[in-house]
């Protein structure tokens, strides 16, 4: 499966977005990814709909949202997203679980379900027709800057494992939290197919992000 790089734009500079993007574009970024949160699911507050539908508007990069919210099926009609596009949500967040993906698939998006570092990956057996992507949390959801939980690589790995006995073995894994060079390639090895990529690996002050995505790149290669 291809390796794919998902730049977290949380972490781009904010003021200066469009030129981010098209420096994101230049260095082949896959997904732009995009974290709301509600300050309920998880104790920040971050970006919301007008700026996610203003970044599509922009640019042709696929974006990869993740909702940190609570019931995120009451959000579903405020984004303008496509077939190309990931709309990834808790586990954790929503006693509709199944109805809520239903829908976002029912859209024509990829359904994405993301499970935190305390969350068994079995939890998601019964869910596996309905999902596009699993999310793997390798710190806990809500802020960037964690070290990664000392159980990621375990993780990552029986994740792909369940995956491929379910019958689910095109179904990608993001790992998100933390994600080094270093910690990529370890996740790497594990069965990580997207790489969220923030401050620790792509958004790294005075170097420029095509040569970070490239070094990123190779290293998984060699790795």
């Amino acid at each position: 499966m291809k390796k794919m790089l998902s730049a977290s734009l949380m972490c781009a500079d904010l003021m200066n977005l469009e030129k981010s993007v098209r420096e994101l574009e230049k260095a082949g970024i896959d997904y732009l990814h995009i974290d709301i949160m509600d300050g309920s699911f998880v104790p920040n507050i971050t970006l919301g709909f007008d700026f996610i539908n203003a970044v599509k508007n922009i640019t042709d990069i696929p974006l990869d949202v993740h909702m940190m919210v609570n019931e995120p099926g009451r959000f579903l009609n405020a984004m303008k997203l496509g077939a190309d596009d990931i709309l990834c949500v808790h586990h954790e967040s929503d006693i509709h679980l199944q109805r809520t993906l239903a829908q976002i698939k029912d859209k024509g998006i990829k359904a994405g379900l993301a499970i935190n570092p305390q969350t068994a990956p079995e939890n998601m057996r019964y869910l596996k027709d309905y999902i596009d992507m699993a999310l793997v949390m390798t710190v806990s959801p809500g802020f960037a800057g964690q070290k990664i939980f000392s159980g990621a690589e375990f993780k990552t790995k029986h994740t792909r494992e369940l995956l491929d006995e379910w019958g689910c073995e095109n179904v990608p894994i993001e790992v998100d939290g933390n994600i080094s060079v270093e910690n990529g390639v370890k996740l790497n090895r594990c069965g990580a197919d997207i790489f969220v990529l923030g401050t620790s690996s792509l958004f790294i002050k005075g170097k420029d992000m095509s040569e970070s995505a490239a070094k990123f790149r190779a290293a998984l290669q060699e790795g």
